[in-house]
């Protein structure tokens, strides 16, 4: 088969490389389409190595057909599903642990269900399983208009949450009030502090950090949960640590990608109980930036790096049919 790989100068190039076996609990999914996460730029650069077992190339989730499943599988040759991986997505085929696997929801493409895995198990992993948002609450959320953003506004208004977030551009900020935002922040031109002054926030979904994680954490509404999963905005950042007491604000750090598969396989399965049923009604529904043919992979990255996507950009490997 063939998958993307990365040479010394970071080029990527469309290579063969041996097939897949499947383990006797994975399934063997002919990938359609993946897509693309600001992940995958790490991984390019050196920065964010796969965890064991999974193949060097990028790709944290992807859409296809099922070719085979273990014995008494829920899946069956044919089926059309998407999957959260741990890498490996830019590719023709990949194996996967059954418990990483979901169905494409009713009316979905392959291209659109691409979009779907990484972000939307994030989102859940850290609004739901912990923060503990609840109907009612407050949640900001960094970088509203990126996939993970989008999949986290829709997210947390299903809920039943108030949503506040940031956006770099009025296009964008547009983007995101249509997708349900209550508030919208634009980070070049507002003022943030004075806004979460005005609008105490309950769950903080952070993909930035740096200073404005110091200056912003005692802004929580008291039992307040800053979850930190990146830190694009730096890696340091001075804290007050008296509010954290008086408040009793928590600050909690969370990976997706280094959970066990049995912890991925139970945040899936909330996700297919709770969210993929408003996937199916169109309360949720993925917003596809711009689609690639896998050849053209360095393009697609470059969207990312240069910050022009409103949602998702997807790879296609094969046409669907």
């Amino acid at each position: 088969m063939y998958a993307i790989t990365v040479d010394e100068t970071r080029a990527m190039h469309w290579t063969e490389v041996p097939d897949p076996v499947p383990k006797s609990d994975e399934i063997l999914l002919e990938i359609h389409a993946a897509a693309l996460n600001r992940a995958d730029l790490l991984q390019r650069a050196g920065k964010y190595p796969p965890p064991p077992g999974w193949p060097d190339w990028m790709g944290l989730e992807a859409a296809g057909i099922v070719l085979s499943a273990p014995a008494g599988s829920r899946w069956k040759r044919g089926d059309r599903v998407c999957a959260l991986l741990g890498g490996g997505g830019y590719a023709e085929k990949i194996a996967v642990p059954e418990k990483m696997v979901l169905p494409v929801p009713r009316g979905l493409s392959l291209i659109e269900a691409s979009s779907l895995p990484e972000v939307f198990a994030t989102a859940y992993l850290n609004l739901v399983f912990e923060a503990g948002l609840q109907a009612g609450e407050t949640a900001f959320i960094q970088a509203g208009a990126s996939g993970l953003g989008i999949a986290a506004i829709q997210t947390a208004k299903v809920l039943g949450a108030t949503v506040v977030t940031t956006v770099g551009s009025e296009r964008k900020a547009e983007a995101v009030r249509a997708l349900g935002a209550d508030i919208v922040v634009n980070r070049k031109t507002d003022d943030l502090g004075k806004v979460l002054d005005e609008h105490p926030v309950d769950v903080v979904l952070d993909c930035v950090g740096g200073t404005g994680l110091g200056k912003h954490l005692e802004k929580l509404a008291p039992g307040g949960r800053w979850i930190l999963i990146s830190t694009l905005g730096g890696e340091s950042a001075e804290i007050a640590l008296r509010p954290i007491l008086k408040r009793g604000l928590r600050l909690i750090g969370s990976t997706l990608r280094s959970r066990t598969t049995e912890k991925k396989g139970e945040i899936l399965a909330g996700l297919e109980k709770q969210i993929w049923p408003a996937m199916e009604a169109k309360t949720i529904r993925p917003v596809i930036f711009k689609t690639f043919p896998i050849r053209e992979a360095e393009q697609a990255h470059a969207v990312l790096e240069r910050g022009e996507n409103i949602g998702k950009v997807v790879l296609s490997i094969r046409d669907e049919e």
